[in-house]
């Protein structure tokens, strides 16, 4: 695991998301709400998050879809994931 930092993992969501939708959403916007995606899109972005960022979504992750409805929700879990523990 890596650590990246909160604007490069925006860019890097941005991209895949208007690579795979066709379109640029603002980070702000549900994907999930909006009508964007289906199920299986949204398993292919976490699949992305997991090899692209080098992070596990643990099942308790997976089942809420908030940490994943965004370029921001998704920007914020991947910095939490990959963030250096305080010593």
């Amino acid at each position: 695991m890596t650590t990246e930092q909160p604007d490069s993992i925006r860019d890097e969501v941005r991209r895949y998301l208007a690579g795979h939708l066709d379109r640029q959403v603002s980070d702000d916007v549900d994907i999930f709400a909006v009508g964007l995606v289906n199920s299986l899109f949204a398993m292919q972005l976490v699949t992305y998050v997991e090899r692209r960022f080098g992070v596990v979504v643990e099942t308790d992750e997976l089942e809420d879809l908030r940490n994943f409805c965004s370029v921001d929700a998704i920007t914020d879990y991947v910095a939490g994931k990959t963030a250096s523990p305080v010593e």
